[in-house]
């Protein structure tokens, strides 16, 4: 209904995106109500459990925001939710995403530790660390990493370098894999024009001036 909301909806979850200005809430909060009823009027219930709102205010002089209601229900206002398997942050900080991609790599390194026990070849332990380590590391690298601290880039390096060790060769490290990423990422918003972003980005030309030459 209004230009300054976006809803965004990932199968069965579903995200609503307010931009508030000028404390005038009266939009997003109208748009949730509207969203509401739609939900009831397709025999569709929401799950209050897990419905949520985050504020992101850097507001020098922040308030208290009250809370949005949903058939009679008020919704947890949380500091942080998670978002198509990330996590967001209030202040749009990294590292609890981060401490929880590193809980979830270290505990494949138990597997990949028990291959090794087991002499399986480099190329075997290679293929599993893609597709589990590297799969964990990289999950949604494109949208974090670039944020993210030094402390944080060295905890996820050091997880890389863990790996190498065990299979023996040597793998790619964390700020490669981030450069492919979003260079993939890049050319692909670039080659479709029906892309959200796509007006975002332009073509550089480089054009050569002839050198003067001297006689």
């Amino acid at each position: 209904m209004h230009s300054s909301n976006h809803i965004i909806k990932f199968a069965d979850d579903m995200t609503v995106v307010g931009l508030i200005s000028k404390n005038g809430e009266s939009a997003y909060r109208e748009e949730v109500q509207r969203l509401t009823a739609w939900c009831k009027a397709n025999n569709l219930s929401l799950n209050m459990e897990k419905t949520k709102q985050m504020v992101v205010d850097f507001r020098r002089a922040q308030s208290d925001h009250s809370p949005l209601k949903i058939n009679v229900s008020n919704v947890e206002i949380v500091k942080s939710t998670k978002v198509l398997g990330f996590h967001l942050v209030e202040d749009l900080t990294w590292s609890l995403n981060t401490s929880s991609i590193t809980k979830k790599a270290q505990q494949c390194l138990y597997f990949l530790r028990r291959l090794r026990k087991a002499h399986l070849p480099p190329l075997i332990l290679t293929t599993f660390y893609r597709g589990t380590i590297q799969s964990i590391l990289s999950s949604c690298i494109t949208a974090w990493f670039q944020n993210c601290t030094v402390s944080d880039r060295m905890t996820l390096q050091r997880i890389v370098r863990t790996a190498e060790k065990i299979i023996g060769v040597s793998l790619p490290s964390i700020m490669d894999i981030y450069s492919t990423r979003y260079i993939h990422k890049a050319n692909s918003i670039v080659d479709d024009p029906t892309h959200p972003s796509h007006t975002l980005f332009a073509l550089l030309l480089f054009v050569k001036s002839p050198q003067s030459t001297s006689e």
